[in-house]
């Protein structure tokens, strides 16, 4: 059995302050039980409640406590009653050398005692082990599964809380949400000695506490990598959308050293998509999360590396290699890069918006809001694909859900399908031409104010929930002049450089640029990020895979 497998055993932990006794009594359990439970000893009752802290963060679970009731400084009462605090699941019993009415009575009220038992119990074949056979008995058939997961504690409107869990989600991090004022996310906090007033406080599966800790610090400690293992690759991929993770399957696949560098998650804006029904190969539909995972495990499986939550600040050229530059002044260097950083929403401007970001209101689908929204009126403001899923994955839980469109109408700007779904909803409410003007609320959102564009006329409304999806802005803000965009940021490449006739300026080569080459040789776009591209997964995805190709061509001609 290894190390890991033997922590997630259930325990069963002793205490007696006479170290012959206390090994007595743990010889006693191993003889019987060591098969499927762990025995914990401990000497003293501070010893055993440091223990059951421990065992708490790593999310191992305690079937049985047993103590002495004499031990001095903590008797075995004053020791239940605190670990009952922290393990308030496990069976008590109390341990004594001659019967004592008095204690057995106090022991029953103050800790619901389980069990009252006396010392010595030779043979423990009939006094002691079937004691102990119905307490886990009956704790097996309790309500008692361990969260074999990370948790997360946090405010229900704090920003940061919702930016950790939305991270960790994102990255296909399994975790447990707790709010600070339920019993056992204090609990968790008493047993890490945090004070509330931190959080968010992440625990991770090895019992490590991280006080609002930052995404780099998370990434490094639930799993993610987060730095490079090479100095030099021959392909570098900056973004891990549907693009970059197109890119990374097709390079890795076809033998070259591959890695992704990510900012935040791997998926972009189509890992937040709650459904895509127009994908082919899937005639049910799949999230965009499914859909990016399976890529990613894809692109590991031939040998792609992942890197995330490391920021990309620049790329320039270094003789015959392209060095990319994070924030923190480190670098990698590769034969050549693609660039898929894809977009972001644009944010609203609206008096009171800003305030109320990641407290009410959210940029793209916020799925981990979802179970939140039950019974709620939602509003979501935007026309496109985007929008429209959403509001389906969200009217299945919400009372209502109110699109704000600030056009005539949906054609111009949905599939038809999507339409046709939201027409057949009838928790589903499509508002033209409006536009949300105001937003407050106290601590977190609760009033919109909206504005019809066609009377002027405004109006208020009551909701905590508000989800944006509008427009496109390219994420190219950290690129310098060495790499040319067009006139709203996004990047040109192939025949977009070609000015009447001419090379883009400054480019050293006796041939015109690829077709997804940039201005800077050896370095390619691919996705929404690339100018006049189609705003589509499938085309993302295809557009990563033919990057792969002209860097191969690259890679000969070099």
């Amino acid at each position: 059995m290894t190390e890991t497998e033997t922590a997630r055993r259930p325990a069963l932990l002793t205490v007696d302050d006479d170290p012959n006794v206390s090994r007595a009594v743990a010889r006693d359990l191993r003889r019987q039980y060591a098969g499927e439970y762990r025995i914990v000893r401990a000497e003293s009752g501070q010893l055993a409640l440091d223990a059951l802290r421990e065992m708490k963060l790593r999310g191992d679970d305690v079937a049985v406590m047993l103590a002495d009731h004499r031990m001095p400084e903590m008797n075995g009462l004053e020791f239940l009653e605190q670990a009952m605090d922290i393990y308030p699941a496990a069976k008590r019993v109390l341990l004594t050398a001659y019967a004592d009415t008095n204690a057995a009575i106090e022991a029953i009220n103050v800790v619901d005692l389980d069990y009252y038992l006396l010392k010595p119990w030779d043979p423990p074949e009939e006094k002691f082990y079937p004691v102990i056979d119905t307490l886990l008995k009956e704790w097996t058939a309790s309500d008692h599964a361990p969260v074999a997961q990370t948790k997360v504690i946090g405010h229900r409107w704090s920003q940061r809380s919702y930016k950790v869990r939305d991270f960790l989600a994102r990255n296909q991090v399994a975790y447990r949400w707790y709010f600070s004022d339920e019993s056992e996310a204090e609990r968790l906090l008493a047993a890490a000695g945090i004070d509330d007033q931190v959080i968010p406080v992440i625990i991770t599966t090895d019992g490590t506490v991280l006080v609002n800790p930052t995404d780099a610090e998370i990434a490094g400690h639930v799993g993610l990598s987060v730095a490079p293992t090479e100095d030099f690759y021959d392909v570098v991929v900056i973004g891990s959308g549907p693009a970059g993770l197109g890119a990374a399957v097709y390079a890795a696949s076809e033998g070259l050293k591959t890695v992704v560098i990510e900012s935040r998650a791997t998926g972009g804006q189509a890992g937040q998509s709650s459904r895509i029904e127009n994908y082919l190969g899937f005639p049910d539909g799949v999230s965009g999360s499914q859909l990016t995972e399976r890529a990613r495990r894809q692109a590991v499986k031939f040998g792609a590396e992942l890197i995330t939550t490391r920021e990309v600040v620049g790329i320039q050229a270094n003789g015959a290699a392209r060095t990319v530059r994070f924030a923190d002044d480190a670098t990698v260097n590769a034969h050549s890069v693609v660039v898929a950083t894809g977009v972001s929403y644009r944010q609203l401007t609206a008096p009171g918006i800003a305030d109320f970001t990641g407290q009410g209101i959210y940029y793209g689908s916020a799925l981990t809001e979802a179970a939140n929204c039950a019974g709620e009126d939602v509003y979501i403001v935007g026309g496109a694909n985007s929008a429209g899923q959403a509001a389906v994955h969200f009217a299945r839980t919400s009372r209502t859900v109110t699109i704000l469109v600030r056009g005539s109408g949906l054609e111009s700007s949905m599939s038809s399908y999507l339409i046709d779904q939201l027409r057949a909803i009838d928790n589903i409410v499509v508002r033209t031409c409006t536009e949300v003007v105001g937003a407050s609320g106290d601590g977190h959102l609760q009033q919109l104010t909206l504005r019809n564009a066609t009377t002027g006329e405004s109006e208020t409304v009551d909701t905590q929930w508000l989800f944006v999806f509008i427009g496109a802005a390219p994420r190219t803000d950290w690129l310098d002049s060495s790499v040319h965009r067009d006139d709203h940021g996004f990047i040109l490449a192939g025949p977009d450089l070609i000015v009447e006739g001419r090379r883009p300026e400054g480019w050293p080569l006796d041939r015109d640029p690829y077709h997804l080459e940039t201005s800077l040789p050896g370095v390619f776009v691919a996705g929404d990020v690339r100018s006049d591209s189609v705003k589509r997964v499938a085309s993302a995805v295809g557009e990563g895979a033919m990057a792969v190709t002209l860097v191969h061509r690259y890679l000969s001609k070099s």
